[in-house]
């Protein structure tokens, strides 16, 4: 979860290329429950790991080096 849009596609951008991911990251806009103003909104930047090997710790630092934070489900 990232506070806007340009800091998700950097996130998006800087995690295809830390991970080596095969498909680039898709960037979401997450409405926040019972908010109407988009402002209010937060980006999400969903990574598909099917095999699990991706650092879930890695992942959480890298969100976190852009004040976000990781949600895994």
């Amino acid at each position: 979860m990232l506070p806007d849009r340009d800091t998700a596609d950097e996130v998006a951008e800087e995690a295809a290329r830390r991970f080596d991911l095969e498909d680039d990251p898709q960037v979401v806009r997450e409405a926040l429950a019972g908010e109407d103003d988009a402002e209010d909104a937060q980006w999400l930047v969903v990574l598909e790991d099917t095999s699990g090997s991706l650092d879930v710790v890695a992942l959480r630092e890298l969100a976190e080096e852009y004040d976000g934070w990781l949600e895994t489900e």
